[in-house]
C-alpha cells in the first residue's frame, strides 16, 4: 500500500530533477535504510555523503569512497542501553555506465540500492540529464526498476550497464516534456517566490561566492589582507537608523535567466486525430526559439520531430529535414544554436549549485517579500492549474489518493526493530508531508471558490466540501453547535485544539487507535479544517456511527469496552483520568477522555477517535465558574478573566511541567518523613506527625525543574546505605518553602534542583547528585518503587503511611504511588457526574486550580528568569511564542507576562524581551482584526484592501484613504445578485472606510479585551516612539502572521503626504498552515545521547552518536529538515573543537543552507547559523567571507529585532574582532564599543562579559598606539576581574600583566615624544613596536566570546575534565556556587560547547 506514494514517482515530472533524490529515492531507500546504519561514522566524514542517503555518494564518487573506507571500521557496538544498531557491513562496488553518444563513466553503488536510484543519478547528471525514457540493460537483459542491485545476477565490480532508449507512450512523452521544462527553469527562483512545489529561497552562496569548500582551497592564505574591502554598507553600522528592505534579497547574478526558448507549449492541434494516432503520434508541441522561429513538433513513439503544421493549418507530415531525436533537447540543439549554447551553460551552473539549494523542502515555506517577477509563458504550469493534478494521480493506478488509507496503513507498519521503525517513520513522514501539501491546495481552492460544496443549498458559512478525498469545513459556528461555548470564537479555536489533540495521540502512538489526518489552514481571513475521511462515515448519520463519547456535549453519552481498553493505554502518558459521567437517563457511563471525543468504527474496521479538542484540561484562569475560587497566586494577578470562548485549555507542556514539579514535591515529602522516622528510631522518641507541614500542596513554587524522575532503583539503593546518622540535622532546616519566596530559588530549603533546558535533564549524572543532596531521598525513591512493584504488600505500615501522606499532599490519584491525572470534563457545561464520585471530583477541581496557579506563579517567573540570565533569547515573535510554549504558557498570557516584566526590578535588562512582547501583542491584535476585515472583501479588491489595511497600520499618513480604482472593467448591465456566492464574495466596500485612528483604537481595545493589557496609543508613530519598535519589524511580523507577500522595495512609512503602500505593492496572499510534524524517534534518541556524551566531555563518542543520528534523520525525513539542521550545527561545532576546521566549515555550510530553506532567510536560527559559519570561515583563513557573513547576520538582526538586543553584543564583538584582525581599527572600535554598551546594559556593568568587552576595546586602542584610552579600558576590566574573581585568579593576573605592558608602552611612547620635542629632528628615536594582531590571537578571542574553549585531547586531560565537570555539578547542586561561578567566563557551558 505504501508503494502507492513511495515507489511510483520513478520519474515524477513535476519536481526539479534533484528533488527526485528524495522522491524517487524513497522506494529504493526502504531497503537501503538497513545499510545506512552501517557504521556510526562513515557518513558524516565524507563531504556530501550524508546528503540524500544513497545519492550523495554518486555526486562525489571517488573522493568520498576513499574516505569512507578509512572510517569503515567505526565501532558499531554502542552502549548497551542504546537502540540496537543493526550493523550490516556492505561494501559498495563500482559499475560502468554507457549512455548513447557519451563515454562510459564509473558509478559507485551499494548493493542495497534499487535500479531506480541509478535512473535518478542519470536524470540528474549533466551529460545525461535530458533522457527520461530509457531502460538499463546488462548483457542485453533489461533490469527491473524496483529490483535491488544485489539481487541481479551477474552484476559485479566493473560490469557495464547500457542505457537503451525505449519507445515513448503518452505518459512518458508528458513526463519528458515536463522534465525538460524543469531543466529550463532550474535556475529560475520564481517558484520559490510563488511558494510552489516546496521550493524556497537561499542566499548564502551570494555571500560566499559559491561553494565554500572549493573557494577555501583556491584562496587559502589570508595574507592578501590589502585587497579585502571591509567597509560595511552604511545601514549596518552601529547607530544607523536606516532599515532598508531591499538587501534582504540580494540579486543573484546566477538568476539572470539565460533564455533557451521563448515559448514551449502544448499545441492547439492536440490530441492527435485517429488516423495520426495509428501512425504513432502521441501529442503535438508548439515552440518559438530564441531566433524567433515558430515550429511545430510531433511527439511520437520513436521520439520527437518537426512537422509541417502552422498556427492555422494542420499538416502532420515530417518537415524536411525532420531531425528525429529521442530527446527533445537533442532536437532543439540541432534547430536552434542559441538553445544549444545556453542550455549547456545552464546545466553547468545547475550542477554547480549546492544540492541543498535545490532539493525540495518537506513542507512549503513562503517568503513575505518578493521582487517583481516577470510572468513567463509556461505550458506545464498552465496545464497543472487546469487539470486537477492532485498529488500524483496520473502516475497512480486508481487516480486520486485515498489519504485516509495511506495515513492509517503507514501507522500499521511493523516496528519491532530499528530498520522496521525507520521504514515506518519514513512512510508516515512522507504521507504527512504530501497530505499537508494537498490539504493546503484544497483549502485555497475552497476559499477561492473553485470547489463545489456538498451542501450547496446552505448559506456559504455552513458549507462543507470534499476535494481529492479530503473533507473541508469552515471555522464558523454552524447550527449553533458551539453556542454555549462562545459561538464563532469557539468554532475558530476548536480546530487548533483538535489538532493539538491529534498531535498528542499521534505521539503516544497506541496500536489499534486511529486519528484523522488533520491540517488547519488560515487563508484570506477564513479558517479551514482539512481532514481525511473515515471510510463509510458519509453514508450514515452521525448518531448511528458514534459508539463512544457524545455528539451533543454530554447530554447523551455512550461508551464502548474496546475504546476504553485502547484509551486506557493513552491515559498515563497524556495524564487523562478515567471517570464516570451521567447520561440523559442518569445512568453512569465510564469514559477515558473528554465527552466530546467521539469513537467511530469505520467501514474498514478501524477504531477512530475524532473531535479531540478537549484532550487537555480547561484553563481555569480564563474560565470564570460560579462559586469557585482560584488560589491566591492567580487572584493577585486578576484571574479568572473572561475569555472569548470556553475552550481555553492548558498546554501539554504545562501539564508535564506541573506533574514533574509535583513529583519533586512528593519525593521531598516522603524523604522528610523517612528522615523523621529514622531520627525517631535513633532517639527512641515517638514520631511527631509531620504531615501538617507537608499538606500545603501549593508550597515550594521554586521554578520547576526536571529531575531524573525515572532513574532506576538500583542507583538509589547504593546510596541509601551510605547515608549516616549525621544527616538528621538536615531535617530541621528544610520545611517546604512558603509562598513568599516563590520566585526566588530556596536558599535554606532543599537544594534547588538542577536547571534544565527544554525540559531535558542537563546531565545524566543529575539523578545521582540529587539523591545525594536531599537526605532520605534515596530511601523515598526506593520505597516508592517497591510500593509500585509489590502493590504495597510486604512493606511495613509506617513506610506505607509515609507514601500515603505524600500522595495525599500532592493530589495523586493513587494512594500507593505517585500518579497525577486530570479529568478533562470538569467544568464542561452540560456534563454531570454521579454523586458517588463527588469526593474525587472535588480533588480534581483542586488539581486544576493548582495547575492554573502553577502557570502564573512558577512558569511565567521561570521564563522571565531565563531571559534575565540569557538562557532564553527570543529575537522575534515566533521565537518568543516558542519560548512561551516550551514552558506551557499559552499566547493568551502574553499580557500577563508583559505586566510581570513591567513589575520586575531588573526591567532595564529585559527591555529587549518587553519590546518583542509588545510588538507580538500588537501584531496579534492586528491579525485578529485583519481576519474579520478580509472576510468582507471581494476577490477583485483584495490587493487594494490589504494595502489600505497596511497603510492604516503602519503609515504615518494621517488620512489613509482606500484606493478604490474606477473599475477597470465596467459591466454593461448590473449583474443580478446571486444568492450563493463564494466566501468573500461580498460586494460591500465597508473595508474602505477604515481609518488609521479607528484601527489603532480597535487594536487597543482588542489588547484590553483579549490580553487584558493596556496599550497607550492612538497611532503607529506613538507606539513606535513609546515602546521603541521599528516599523520594518512590525511589517515583517504582520506579513508572516497573515500570509501577505509584499513587493521588496524601500517603503517610506514616515511620509505624512502620501501612504506607504499602493495596491501594486501587494503581490500575493499565502495560506498559514498548521499541521502535525511526525518525529523520527530513534534518531532523536541518538541525538540526545550524543549531546549527553558531549556534555560529559566524551567528544569522540558524542560525535559518532550524532553522526549516527544524522544518518537516521536522513533516512526518515529525507535530506531537508529542521532537526537535521540542528544535527549539522552540533557536528560542525564538534568538528571545530576537535580541530577539523574544513569539516566544520562543510557541515556548517549545510546547516546555514538548510536553515534558510526550511525556516526562512531571516529566521533567528538562520542568523545564528550565519554567525557560526563566519567563525569557521575565519578559522579557515577566509577573512573576507567571514566579514560578509557577519555583516549579513547583522543586517538580518537589525531587520528582525533592531539594534538593542543582547545577542547584538556578541555579533558586534565578532565583527569588531575580525576587523581588528584586518587592521581596520576605527571601524573595529565602532563595533566593539557598541558591544560594550549593550553588554553593560543587559549583563550589568560589573559582569565578566563587560570586563572582556573592555579588554577587546583596549587591544584595539593598543594597536592604534592610543595607550591612554587602552589603559583606561583595561583598568575597568581589571577592576571587574579583581572584584568578581579575586586577586589570585588567572584572569585577574593576565589583566594585571597586560596593564603593566600597556604602561611600559605608554611610557616609552611618551619618552620618544619628549625626545623629539627636546632635540628636534636630530633626536635618536627608539623604533616603537606597533604590532598588527596575529590571526591566532584574534581567533583565540573569537573562540572565547563564542563560548568555545579548546581542550588538547589527551586521555589524562579528559579524565581531569570529567572530574572537574562532576565537581562543578556537585557544587552547583549544593547551592555553593552562587555568584562567581555562575558568572565565570570559563563557565561550564563554555567548556562544554553545545548549542
Amino acid at each position: 500500500m505504501v508503494s502507492k506514494t513511495d515507489d511510483i514517482p520513478a520519474a515524477v515530472p513535476n519536481c526539479n530533477p534533484v528533488d527526485l533524490a528524495d522522491e524517487a529515492g524513497d522506494g529504493a531507500q526502504h531497503e537501503s535504510s538497513k545499510t545506512r546504519l552501517e557504521d556510526s561514522c562513515d557518513c558524516g566524514h565524507s563531504a556530501e555523503s550524508a546528503m540524500v542517503n544513497g545519492d550523495g555518494a554518486h555526486e562525489h564518487t571517488e573522493e568520498t569512497e576513499e574516505k569512507q573506507d578509512e572510517n569503515s571500521e567505526a565501532d558499531g557496538g554502542e552502549d548497551s542501553n542504546e537502540q540496537e544498531v543493526i550493523v550490516i557491513q556492505d561494501t559498495g562496488f563500482t559499475i560502468k555506465i554507457q549512455a548513447p553518444g557519451t563515454e562510459p563513466f564509473d558509478l559507485q553503488v551499494s548493493p542495497q540500492e534499487m535500479v531506480q536510484e541509478i535512473h535518478q543519478v542519470l536524470i540528474d547528471r549533466e551529460d545525461t540529464c535530458h533522457r527520461t525514457c530509457f531502460s538499463l540493460q546488462l548483457d542485453g537483459n533489461v533490469l527491473d526498476n524496483f529490483a535491488e542491485l544485489k539481487s541481479i545476477e551477474g552484476l559485479e565490480e566493473g560490469s557495464l550497464l547500457k542505457v537503451v532508449e525505449e519507445p515513448y507512450t503518452v505518459r512518458e512523452a508528458r513526463i519528458h516534456v515536463r522534465h525538460i521544462r524543469d531543466l529550463l527553469k532550474s535556475l529560475d527562483p520564481s517558484d520559490s517566490y510563488n511558494g510552489v512545489d516546496c521550493n524556497s529561497l537561499s542566499f548564502l552562496s551570494i555571500f560566499t561566492d559559491g561553494d565554500l569548500g572549493d573557494s577555501g582551497k583556491r584562496k587559502k592564505k589570508g595574507n592578501d589582507l590589502e585587497q579585502i574591502d571591509c567597509t560595511p554598507p552604511e545601514h549596518i553600522l552601529p547607530g544607523s537608523k536606516d532599515r532598508p528592505l531591499v538587501p534582504l534579497q540580494p540579486l543573484n547574478k546566477e538568476w539572470k535567466p539565460m533564455q533557451c526558448l521563448k515559448v514551449l507549449t502544448m499545441s492547439g492541434w492536440n490530441p492527435p486525430p485517429g488516423n495520426r494516432k495509428m501512425h504513432g503520434d502521441l501529442m503535438y508541441l508548439y515552440m518559438v526559439t530564441v531566433e524567433e522561429r515558430h515550429i511545430s513538433i510531433t511527439a511520437s513513439t520513436r521520439g520527437f520531430y518537426l512537422n509541417q503544421s502552422t498556427t492555422y493549418t494542420f499538416n502532420p507530415k515530417p518537415a524536411n529535414p525532420s531531425f528525429l531525436s529521442h530527446s527533445l533537447v537533442e532536437l532543439l540543439s540541432q534547430i536552434s544554436p542559441a538553445f544549444k549554447k545556453n542550455f549547456t551553460a545552464m546545466q553547468k551552473k545547475r550542477v554547480q549549485k549546492h544540492p541543498f539549494e535545490r532539493i525540495a523542502t518537506p513542507f512549503q515555506v513562503y517568503s513575505w517579500t518578493a521582487p517583481q517577477v516577470d510572468h513567463a509563458m509556461d505550458c506545464v504550469r498552465a496545464e497543472d492549474a487546469y487539470t486537477s493534478r492532485l498529488g500524483y494521480e496520473e502516475h497512480i493506478p486508481g487516480q486520486t489518493r485515498d489519504w485516509n488509507e495511506e495515513l492509517q496503513t503507514t501507522r500499521e507498519l511493523s516496528r519491532k526493530n530499528l530498520p522496521e521503525r525507520l521504514l515506518r517513520e519514513r512512510a508516515i513522514f512522507k504521507v504527512h508531508s504530501d497530505f499537508a501539501a494537498a490539504a493546503t491546495r484544497g483549502a485555497m481552492a475552497v476559499i477561492d471558490g473553485n470547489v463545489m460544496a456538498i451542501n450547496p443549498g446552505e448559506e456559504t458559512r455552513m458549507q462543507m466540501f470534499i476535494w481529492n478525498n479530503i473533507f473541508f469545513s469552515l471555522g464558523f459556528d454552524v447550527r449553533d453547535h458551539y453556542r454555549e461555548l462562545g459561538g464563532d470564537a469557539a468554532a475558530h479555536a476548536a480546530p487548533t485544539n483538535d489538532l493539538n489533540g491529534v498531535r498528542a495521540y499521534g505521539a503516544v502512538d497506541v496500536e489499534g487507535l486511529y486519528t484523522l489526518g488533520t491540517v488547519v489552514v488560515d487563508y484570506r481571513g477564513y479558517r479551514v479544517t482539512a481532514q481525511s475521511i473515515i471510510p463509510g462515515i458519509l453514508e450514515r448519520e452521525q448518531e448511528q456511527s458514534v459508539i463512544y463519547g457524545s455528539i451533543d456535549f454530554g447530554k447523551t453519552v455512550v461508551s464502548h469496552s474496546k475504546y476504553l481498553e485502547l484509551l486506557e493505554k493513552t491515559s498515563r502518558p497524556l495524564k487523562v483520568q478515567r471517570h464516570d459521567v451521567l447520561n440523559e437517563k442518569n445512568e453512569s457511563v465510564d469514559l477515558c477522555s473528554s465527552v466530546e471525543c467521539k469513537g467511530i468504527i469505520g467501514n474498514d474496521g478501524r477504531h477512530y477517535i475524532l473531535d479531540l479538542l478537549r484532550t487537555f484540561p480547561p484553563d481555569l484562569n480564563f474560565l470564570p465558574v460560579e462559586g469557585e475560587e482560584l488560589p491566591p497566586e492567580s487572584r493577585h494577578q486578576g484571574f479568572p478573566r473572561q475569555h472569548r470562548h470556553r475552550l481555553a485549555c492548558l498546554r501539554q507542556e504545562l501539564i508535564e511541567a506541573f506533574v514533574e514539579h509535583r513529583y519533586l514535591l512528593f519525593m521531598k515529602m516522603a524523604a522528610l518523613q523517612l528522615m523523621q522516622q529514622k531520627a525517631n528510631r535513633d532517639t527512641k522518641i515517638d514520631r511527631p506527625a509531620i504531615t501538617e507541614t507537608a499538606t500545603d500542596n501549593k508550597a515550594d513554587t521554586s521554578p520547576t525543574q526536571t529531575t531524573a524522575a525515572d532513574s532506576t532503583a538500583t542507583e538509589a539503593s547504593t546510596d541509601s546505605t551510605s547515608l549516616t546518622d549525621n544527616s538528621t540535622s538536615a531535617v530541621s532546616q528544610s520545611p517546604p518553602d512558603s509562598e513568599e519566596n516563590s520566585t526566588k530559588p530556596p536558599t535554606n530549603g532543599p537544594v534547588d534542583p538542577p536547571t534544565t533546558q527544554n525540559g531535558e535533564c542537563k546531565s545524566p549524572l543529575e539523578g545521582k547528585e540529587l539523591e545525594e543532596s536531599i537526605p532520605g531521598l534515596a530511601q523515598a525513591k526506593e520505597l516508592a518503587e517497591t510500593l509500585v512493584a509489590e502493590d504495597g504488600s510486604g512493606i511495613d505500615p509506617k513506610s506505607r503511611e509515609v507514601v500515603l501522606n505524600a500522595c495525599k499532599a500532592v493530589g495523586s490519584i493513587s494512594n500507593t504511588s505517585f500518579d497525577i491525572r486530570f479529568n478533562p470534563d470538569i467544568f464542561s457545561p452540560g456534563v454531570r457526574f454521579p454523586d458517588e464520585s463527588a469526593n474525587e471530583i472535588q480533588k480534581q477541581k483542586q488539581l486544576l486550580k493548582d495547575a492554573a496557579a502553577f502557570l502564573v506563579s512558577c512558569q511565567i517567573p521561570s521564563l522571565v528568569k531565563d531571559c534575565l540570565d540569557h538562557s532564553t533569547l527570543p529575537m522575534d515573535g515566533a521565537t518568543l511564542t516558542e519560548a512561551l510554549h516550551q514552558r506551557g504558557i499559552n499566547a493568551r498570557y502574553l499580557g500577563t507576562v508583559l505586566q510581570f516584566v513591567d513589575k520586575t526590578p531588573a526591567k532595564a535588562q529585559l527591555e529587549h524581551f518587553y519590546r518583542i512582547g509588545i510588538s507580538e501583542l500588537i501584531t496579534r491584535c492586528a491579525k485578529h482584526i485583519f481576519k474579520t476585515y478580509l472576510q468582507g472583501v471581494e476577490l477583485s479588491a483584495l490587493s487594494a484592501a490589504v494595502s489600505h489595511f497596511l497603510n492604516c497600520l503602519l503609515s504615518s499618513f494621517p488620512d489613509a484613504v482606500a484606493h478604490l480604482a474606477p473599475d477597470e472593467l465596467v459591466s454593461r448591465r448590473k449583474s443580478r445578485k446571486r444568492r450563493n456566492r463564494v466566501p468573500g464574495g461580498g460586494d460591500n466596500i465597508a473595508w474602505a472606510s477604515l481609518t488609521p485612528s479607528e484601527l489603532w483604537k480597535n487594536i487597543a481595545s482588542e489588547a484590553e479585551s483579549y490580553y487584558h493589557f493596556t496599550v497607550q496609543c492612538e497611532s503607529v508613530d506613538q507606539v513606535v516612539e513609546k515602546y521603541g519598535l521599528q516599523k520594518s519589524t512590525l511589517l515583517r511580523e504582520i506579513s508572516i502572521k497573515t500570509g501577505i507577500q509584499i513587493l521588496i522595495k524601500e517603503y517610506n512609512f514616515d511620509s505624512r503626504h502620501k501612504p506607504a503602500f499602493t495596491e501594486e505593492d501587494i503581490l500575493n496572499i499565502f495560506p498559514v498552515v498548521k499541521h502535525v510534524n511526525p518525529k523520527a524517534s530513534d534518531a532523536f534518541h541518538f541525538f540526545q545521547s550524543g549531546q549527553a556524551k558531549v556534555q560529559q566531555g566524551f567528544l569522540k563518542e558524542g560525535c559518532e552518536l550524532i553522526n549516527e543520528a544524522l544518518n537516521l534523520f536522513n533516512n526518515v525525513y529525507g535530506p531537508m529538515h529542521v532537526e537535521i539542521c540542528a544535527c549539522l550545527r552540533l557536528l560542525a561545532r564538534l568538528n571545530y573543537i576537535m580541530g577539523d576546521h574544513a569539516e566544520a566549515l562543510s557541515n556548517q555550510q549545510k546547516a546555514v543552507l538548510m536553515s534558510e530553506r526550511v525556516l526562512g532567510i531571516e529566521h533567528p536560527n538562520t542568523i545564528q547559523e550565519y554567525m557560526h559559519l563566519s567563525l569557521y570561515c575565519f578559522a579557515n583563513g577566509q577573512l573576507s567571507t567571514a566579514l560578509k557573513l557577519l555583516y549579513r547576520a547583522r543586517y538580518l538582526m537589525l531587520l528582525v529585532c533592531g539594534e538593542d538586543h543582547p545577542e547584538m553584543a556578541l555579533l558586534d564583538s565578532n565583527i569588531g574582532l575580525v576587523l581588528h584582525g584586518v587592521m581596520e581599527y576605527d571601524l573595529s572600535l565602532r563595533f566593539l564599543e557598541y558591544a560594550l554598551t549593550v553588554n553593560a546594559k543587559y549583563h550589568g556593568p560589573r559582569s565578566l562579559k563587560v570586563a572582556l568587552s573592555h579588554h577587546l576595546v583596549a587591544r584595539v586602542y593598543e594597536s592604534k598606539a592610543e595607550f591612554r584610552s587602552a589603559l583606561q579600558h583595561e583598568k575597568e576590566g581589571y577592576t571587574i576581574y579583581k572584584n568578581q574573581m579575586g586577586e589570585a585568579h588567572e584572569k585577574t593576573k593576565e589583566s594585571s600583566e597586560y596593564l603593566k605592558y600597556l604602561t611600559q608602552q605608554a611610557v616609552a611612547l611618551q619618552r620618544t615624544m619628549n625626545e623629539i620635542y627636546k632635540n628636534g629632528s636630530n633626536a635618536s628615536i627608539m623604533p616603537l613596536k606597533f604590532t598588527a594582531p596575529s590571526m591566532a590571537s584574534i581567533l583565540e578571542q573569537l573562540n572565547i566570546i563564542n563560548g568555545i574553549i579548546f581542550i588538547p585531547l589527551s586521555q589524562k586531560d579528559l579524565e581531569n575534565l570529567k572530574a572537574e565537570v562532576q565537581r562543578r555539578q556537585q557544587l552547583q547542586e549544593l547551592g555553593k556556587s552562587e555568584e562567581p561561578a555562575e558568572e565565570s567566563l570559563l563557565e561550564l557551558e563554555d567548556k562544554i560547547p553545545i548549542d
